[in-house]
């Protein structure tokens, strides 16, 4: 007779532990409304401080895994408070402001995300942002090196492919009139850093550039202005309206909330930008831009792919490697956060893993010598 087995089954895996989010906002409402809403994700716990001087108190006896900040506040404002806290104690924190030019400046402070406040009067739309929102918290989490799984909530379902934009579609070379190489960039947590000093390292010859920036809608059009105005950058930089032309030593930055495609059109190529849901869980969305490029331009393409959260971009990556285009990844030692550069170099899609001050040099001796086969 069989014995049957009686022993006790394994009790459940425990909860992972609880991430300390601090909310740093002068409006008790807002306080409240914020937690609700990270809080919605059991891997949370909320902490609240009415401005910095009470976020200081609290740092001082508990330190949280991210920071919430807010800009304006009493006392001092959160800018100082955020300068003061990368100077003194670096961690993950995700600015609210509906002011694009301090988004930015935040982002160059080195916060890992900026996210617009809503209308919380609009319902239609406070929950698409509450997502957004949360999504943040999650790669401020991770970007930190904290207890946190890689999924995402949603499911497979709400992640649209870049098929929603752009069939996929080979490169054809026939009726291809143009030789212009073209260089498309994708970057997201980390990026503003980043794409200043990629830039810099360009001569005024380079090739046209089109980037995608993972940021907020109104918040892309004071970055371009910012890098437009950098003096170590030689090239003209400006946010991509629909159809502009790419040039030779010109950037284009894809707008937020939009997506961006490149198309070849006689001798050239110029820029569309396209409604659509988000890909990858973006708009803009890299995986977009990239396949876009792939069919554009093939192999007088090149692709960048960089710091950043997720996977956006490493299958239209593979598809400009397969191509014939150059691929490239920033490696691991340079990124704030290795997501994206990992999951390209995972899937095959890039061909080579360079060091952010070294990708410049890179493409130049590829637009210098294509055929070369190898650049260094």
């Amino acid at each position: 007779m069989a014995l049957r087995d009686r022993s006790t089954p394994p009790s459940p895996a425990p909860p992972p532990p609880s991430i300390e989010v601090m909310v740093v906002d002068d409006s008790a409402v807002i306080r409240q409304r914020l937690k609700s809403i990270i809080e919605s994700d059991h891997r949370f716990r909320v902490t609240l401080a009415a401005d910095p001087y009470e976020a200081v108190a609290m740092l001082s006896k508990s330190v949280p895994g991210v920071i919430v900040l807010d800009v304006e506040m009493p006392r001092m404002d959160g800018l100082t408070f955020l300068r003061k806290l990368m100077r003194q104690h670096p961690m993950p924190v995700v600015l609210c402001t509906s002011v694009a030019d301090r988004a930015v400046t935040a982002l160059e402070m080195g916060a890992i995300e900026v996210i617009a406040k809503p209308n919380w009067l609009d319902a239609a739309r406070l929950a698409e942002w509450s997502v957004s929102f949360l999504e943040s918290i999650r790669n401020a989490a991770r970007a930190g090196r904290l207890p946190f799984r890689e999924d995402r909530a949603g499911g497979p379902e709400s992640r649209h492919s870049a098929d929603v934009i752009l069939p996929p579609a080979p490169y054809s070379p026939r009726g291809a009139s143009t030789t212009e190489p073209l260089v498309v960039v994708g970057v997201s947590t980390g990026g503003v850093q980043a794409i200043q000093q990629l830039l810099s390292g360009f001569p005024v010859n380079a090739p046209g550039l089109v980037i995608v920036q993972h940021m907020p809608a109104d918040f892309t059009g004071a970055f371009a202005d910012r890098l437009d105005k950098d003096s170590r950058i030689k090239l003209p930089v400006s946010e991509a309206r629909h159809h502009d032309p790419v040039r030779a030593g010109r950037v284009l930055i894809i707008p937020g909330g939009t997506h961006g495609l490149v198309k070849r059109v006689g001798s050239g190529y110029r820029v569309e930008l396209q409604d659509g849901p988000p890909v990858c869980l973006h708009r803009p969305s890299v995986e977009v831009l990239f396949r876009s490029a792939a069919q554009a331009a093939g192999p007088l393409a090149a692709g960048v792919i960089m710091t950043g959260m997720g996977d956006d971009g490493a299958g239209g990556l593979l598809e400009m490697r397969e191509a014939g285009a150059l691929t490239i990844a920033q490696n691991e030692a340079s990124c704030v956060v290795f997501g994206m550069p990992r999951e390209a170099i995972r899937r095959g899609a890039a061909k080579y893993v360079v060091g952010l001050d070294a990708i410049p040099s890179a493409i130049m001796a590829w637009v210098a010598n294509p055929d070369a086969g190898t650049w260094h």
